[in-house]
């Protein structure tokens, strides 16, 4: 299937690679592009071509139904395990040095290999902690 590079693909690509350590609905970013001319039908159609791609990390979150995306097909997110607060909803990035170590930790006790992209952890931030 062609890859076409749409005026919708590049304003959703544009505005997923400005929130990268966002989990986001498509109905939330449909609602955020709709000013722009793109609909929920498109935001949806590109999303799993994206998804496809290995652009776009699709999941869910505990419980849920509701599908979440996030941006993974930048230099910041390649390499990093991703780490989600479940109070807050905001995303992190492991640290790359601690990714490594987990992960050959595992790799090497568990003879288990992680895939560090679509791989997120849930707990809490440090903000909510506190």
């Amino acid at each position: 299937m062609p890859n076409y590079n749409t005026k919708q693909r590049r304003v959703l690509l544009d505005y997923l690679s400005s929130h990268t350590d966002e989990q986001l609905s498509a109905g939330i970013i449909a609602n955020d592009l709709k000013a722009r001319g793109i609909s929920l039908s498109a935001v949806y159609r590109n999303l799993a071509t994206l998804e496809a791609e290995g652009k776009v990390r699709r999941n869910t979150k505990g419980g849920s139904r509701q599908v979440f995306y996030q941006y993974i097909d930048n230099d910041h997110c390649k390499g990093h395990l991703h780490l989600y607060c479940k109070k807050c909803g905001k995303t992190f990035h492991m640290h790359l040095d601690e990714t490594e170590r987990f992960v050959n930790s595992i790799a090497k006790n568990d003879d288990f290999q992680i895939d560090k992209a679509n791989t997120i952890l849930y707990g809490m931030c440090k903000m909510c902690q506190g």
